[in-house]
């Protein structure tokens, strides 16, 4: 399917990127310090002790949680790292698949994402069709 050149978005200009780099390094930063927060917190309940089984079982239950929080922060300072490496290998902002622009407004509200919105609704068009 061709796009016609009215549609598809502008390349990212110098200053885009700088702000993109310097959102998602903002971004890292604070995602790292909550979860050393995180650590520390857990240390401390742990060494406060909960002999009824049902504060333990309350306890147990916001730990898990807490954890589950963070591993979905985890994995999105991986991908934050990654668009980071685009940065630097000057891709960032073009299509994994199709290598097209993704387009500021896109990259605005996601700015990990590798896939424009056409590849993105491809992709998941698959994804349906295969039941995933």
């Amino acid at each position: 399917m061709l796009r016609s050149e009215a549609t598809q978005p502008a390349p990212l200009t110098r200053e885009e990127i700088a702000g993109f780099r310097e959102l998602l390094e903002e971004r890292r930063e604070k995602l790292l310090d909550e979860a050393g927060r995180t650590a520390h917190d857990m240390g401390d309940a742990e060494a406060e002790g909960f002999p009824d089984p049902t504060d333990r079982g309350s306890l147990e239950s916001e730990r898990n949680l807490e954890l589950r929080i963070r591993d979905r922060e985890r994995k999105l300072i991986n991908k934050i790292d990654e668009a980071l490496e685009r940065i630097e290998a000057g891709t960032f902002g073009l299509c994994e698949e199709c290598a097209e622009p993704i387009g500021a407004g896109r990259l605005g509200v996601r700015p990990v994402t590798t896939l424009c919105i056409r590849c993105k609704e491809e992709q998941e068009q698959h994804e349906k069709g295969s039941g995933r």
